[in-house]
C-alpha cells in the first residue's frame, strides 16, 4: 500500500486527530474489552497468536480476515458500525 503524501501541517493535524480518537472513552472501553478477552483465551489454553478478537462475530480470527471484513472489504460495514455503536454506548452508560 502506498503511503499518503501529506504536508507537515496535515501530518501533525492527522496525528492529533488519531491520538484524540485513540484515547477517547469508547476506544478505551473497546481496548480494555479486547485485552480482557485475550487474557481469558490465553488462560483457557487457546492459541490466539496472530489473531484479533472480532466483536461482530464474537470470536478470534486472523488479523487479515478481521480487518478486511472476511474478504468483503470495509465499505459495507457501516450498518455494523451503528449496531456496535449502540452496544458500546450501553456499556459506557453503565460505567
Amino acid at each position: 500500500m502506498i503511503r499518503k503524501k501529506l504536508t507537515r501541517k496535515a501530518k501533525t493535524a492527522k496525528a492529533k486527530r488519531d491520538l484524540r480518537y485513540a484515547n477517547s472513552r469508547s476506544r478505551e472501553i473497546k481496548r480494555a474489552d479486547s485485552q480482557k478477552k485475550r487474557r481469558a483465551a490465553k488462560k483457557a489454553g487457546k492459541n490466539i497468536k496472530g489473531k484479533d478478537y472480532d466483536h461482530k462475530d464474537r470470536r478470534f480470527k486472523s488479523i487479515k480476515r478481521n480487518r478486511g471484513n472476511d474478504g468483503k472489504g470495509t465499505k459495507k460495514e457501516k450498518k455494523w458500525a451503528n449496531i456496535l455503536k449502540k452496544r458500546w454506548s450501553k456499556n459506557i452508560n453503565r460505567n
